[in-house]
């Protein structure tokens, strides 16, 4: 690596800028630093609210679900960097400097440094959730401190673990390795086996803490030392194909049609596959014409892997202390996201209607047919979720009566971490096949929704503006589906001590919510 490559990359950069917009000013530097200096006061109060809250010991009944949901948040944060690239360039660059004989580690500089800039936001905030999750019994300040450079350095490495993923097929084993270890991690943390494990990382002195952070900080060096190095040797190809997705995605948010993202996933996983041809089954015309979602899905056992697997996180949730509301929210917007999952056949039949017309199958019996897939997923997520709920239930109250039974007080840790289970103990589970209707109707309704209306008008708040045109277009499906759920949602909200007369209303509106809206929207496609 030579200074005139340096200076090339440089010259070439700054002929851009100066055919571009003009050059920023000093006026424009003085608005991006009192932006910047605004919003660190309106967040200053708030942050050090909460990071007062953090001093003092942690609920140990909390301790383990919170360690679960941090390692599942890294392990997100893994996915995410390995799904965008994580190294990617602007259309134009892609285009045109990365085929040149520029040298390629300079040209990628800034993208590094954006990276590392983002895997610094996202190691402070799980920083701040592994303090909260272990507490800090004295010397906040310190513990802060050490958390935060824990956080900073996981979430830094694991970034250049990406990249160096995306250079070397070695690496990429490596990194879902770590992601495959962090899943288990979370496991292991959920079902109570680390508990000791935990209890002594929160009341570890500050040299042990320290050691850990200094050995993180230099274990994450040298993964970005490595990763650097390897900017140079990362395929074309696979740049120029993050670029595009990069591109893609940029294009989808700045003309706010999120659901055009779903489509280029869809395009990005099909287009490298080779599939095998096979008989079409010998089935009624409208499920025929259904089946093609049943097959796609079925040709992507890592997706149900993946929906099966987040049917527990509303266990986690209900035992680092959520309430019974919001883990029945949890499960609702969960099976109504699983749903979403089988509809592309009804996104199809929208984005080209003559080719539905040509099948020659009537509208409503197409949408019937149509809606059979999403309500196995969201009635199966939703009674596994639900159940688990409910089993965690069961065991909560067993070791409730256990201490009882002994006649020793019950500890407070343990009460309170028990609260958010106890109200779904008995047949909440039953809840999950009778929302499966309402639920399929919300995602139908969601797969037919086209573009964000720009022309809508704006809501001036005491909050601020309020486009309208975004928020009916994230309403839209989710409406139906809450009035359809509304008697599942009224015994979340008050959990009754019989569920009979719930559940036959919840049966009646789910089936009437499912079949509404296919008359209706089989009346309106038809004319």
């Amino acid at each position: 690596m030579t200074s005139g490559a340096e200076g090339n990359v440089r010259s070439v950069r700054a002929y851009v800028r100066s055919r571009g917009r003009a050059p920023r000013g000093l006026l424009d530097r003085y608005v991006s630093g009192f932006g910047l200096a605004m919003l660190l006061a309106v967040l200053g109060r708030p942050v050090s609210t909460v990071l007062t809250g953090l001093a003092g010991p942690v609920d140990p009944a909390r301790m383990s679900a919170g360690a679960a949901l941090v390692a599942l948040a890294l392990a997100g944060f893994l996915f995410a960097a390995r799904t965008a690239g994580p190294v990617l360039l602007s259309p134009a660059d892609a285009s045109w400097l990365l085929l040149s004989p520029l040298n390629r580690r300079r040209l990628l500089a800034r993208t590094g440094r954006v990276l590392i800039m983002v895997a610094v936001v996202a190691g402070a905030a799980l920083g701040l959730g592994l303090l909260a999750v272990l507490g800090a019994p004295d010397q906040l300040v310190w513990r802060l401190l050490g958390a935060l450079v824990l956080g900073v350095s996981a979430a830094v490495g694991g970034m250049a673990l990406a990249v160096l993923g995306q250079a070397s097929q070695s690496w990429q084993f490596w990194l879902t390795a770590a992601m495959v270890a962090l899943l288990v991690l979370a496991v292991v943390a959920v079902s109570g086996q680390a508990r000791t494990v935990l209890a002594v990382a929160a009341s570890a002195p500050l040299t042990t803490v320290a050691a850990s952070a200094s050995t993180a900080a230099v274990v994450s060096a040298l993964l970005v030392r490595r990763a650097w190095a390897s900017l140079d040797r990362i395929p074309t190809r696979i740049l120029l194909a993050s670029s595009t997705r990069a591109g893609h995605v940029a294009d989808a948010a700045v003309g706010l049609d999120p659901g055009a993202l779903t489509w280029i996933a869809e395009e990005n996983h099909w287009r490298a596959r080779t599939l095998r041809s096979r008989r079409w089954p010998s089935l009624p015309a409208p499920l025929a014409l259904a089946w093609q979602d049943w097959r796609r899905l079925a040709r992507r056992p890592g997706r149900l892997a993946a929906m099966s697997g987040a049917a527990g996180l509303p266990v986690v949730l209900a035992q680092a202390g959520a309430g019974p509301a919001a883990s029945g929210a949890v499960v609702l917007a969960g099976a109504l996201a699983v749903a979403a999952a089988g509809v592309s056949g009804a996104r199809w039949d929208r984005d080209n209607p003559a080719l539905s017309r040509i099948v020659g199958v009537g509208h409503r019996p197409a949408l019937a047919a149509r809606a059979l897939l999403p309500m196995v997923l969201s009635g199966a997520w939703a009674t596994l979720a639900l159940a688990g709920l409910s089993v965690s239930a069961s065991l909560a109250l067993a070791g409730l009566g256990a201490w009882a039974s002994v006649g020793t007080a019950v500890p407070g840790a343990w009460s309170v971490g028990t609260a958010g289970l106890s109200a779904f103990s008995g047949g909440w589970w039953l809840f999950g096949p009778l929302v499966a209707p309402a639920l399929a109707a919300g995602a139908l309704r969601m797969a037919g929704r086209g573009p964000v209306d720009h022309s809508m008008p704006v809501i001036d708040t005491p909050g601020g503006a309020i486009p309208t045109g975004p928020l009916l277009w994230a309403a839209t499906g989710a409406d139906l589906a809450v009035l359809g759920c509304l008697p599942a949602i009224a015994a979340l909200l008050s959990p009754p001590g019989a569920l009979g007369w719930f559940l036959a209303a919840q049966g009646v509106f789910g089936a009437l919510t499912l079949v509404g809206y296919a008359w209706r929207r089989g009346a309106g496609q038809a004319t």
